[in-house]
C-alpha cells in the first residue's frame, strides 16, 4: 500500500510512522495489487486524546474508518481492527456486488464470513417538506432531537441533509 500519513498538530515521528505502516500492511491480504492502493491516514490532536482516521480507496468503493482514544497506538489498533471487521462483515455483499467486475481488486476466498446484521428496511416514512432556509432547518432538527434533518432549500433551490458533526457544528448536503 501507498501510505500517506500526516499529523494535523501533532508531528509524525518516524517510530509512529512505522508502526502506522507496519499495521496496515495487514491489511495487504485482502487485495490483488496492494501497491496500487493509495491510502491517506490522518493524525489529530485534540486535548488529551488523540484521532486517527484511516481512508483506503479502491475502484469500487472507500473503507474507512476513525477512532478516538487517549494513548496514539491503542487508537491505531483499534482503526486497523475496525477495517478489518469492515471487510469481514461485508465479505458477501462485496463478492456479490462486484464479483463480475473486471476491476475488482480485492481477495475474499479465504476469509470467514461474520455474522451478518439483517439488513433489511424496518420503517418507512413519508414526510411533506417544506421550503425553508437554512438557519430555520437548525431549529428544526434541534426542536425533534434528531442528528440529520431533510429539507427542502430555498437558497440552493435544492433537497439539503443538515446533519450534526461530532464537533457539534452542522453540516449540509445537497441533492442537486
Amino acid at each position: 500500500m501507498q501510505i500517506s500519513i500526516r499529523g494535523d498538530k501533532v508531528t509524525v515521528t518516524p517510530a509512529i510512522k512505522k508502526y502506522i505502516e507496519d499495521k496496515l500492511s495487514k491489511l495487504d491480504k485482502y487485495f490483488e495489487n496492494p501497491d496500487e492502493i493509495k491510502t491517506s491516514v490522518v493524525i489529530k490532536v485534540k486535548n488529551k486524546e488523540q484521532s486517527i482516521e484511516v481512508t483506503v480507496p479502491t475502484s469500487k468503493f472507500t473503507l474507512r474508518a476513525e477512532e478516538i482514544h487517549a494513548d496514539l497506538y491503542a487508537a491505531i489498533d483499534l482503526v486497523i481492527d475496525k477495517l478489518e471487521r469492515q471487510v469481514r462483515k461485508n465479505k458477501t455483499r462485496i463478492t456479490e456486488r462486484y464479483k463480475n467486475s473486471a476491476l475488482f481488486e480485492m481477495v475474499l476466498d479465504n476469509i470467514e464470513d461474520e455474522e451478518q446484521d439483517d439488513l433489511q428496511i424496518v420503517k418507512r416514512k413519508d414526510i411533506e417538506m417544506k421550503p425553508m432556509v437554512e438557519e430555520e432547518a437548525i431549529l428544526q432538527m434541534d426542536l425533534i432531537n434528531h442528528d440529520f434533518f431533510v429539507f427542502k432549500n430555498i437558497d440552493e433551490e435544492c433537497v439539503s441533509v443538515l446533519y450534526k458533526r461530532k464537533d457539534g457544528k452542522y453540516g449540509i448536503i445537497n441533492v442537486k
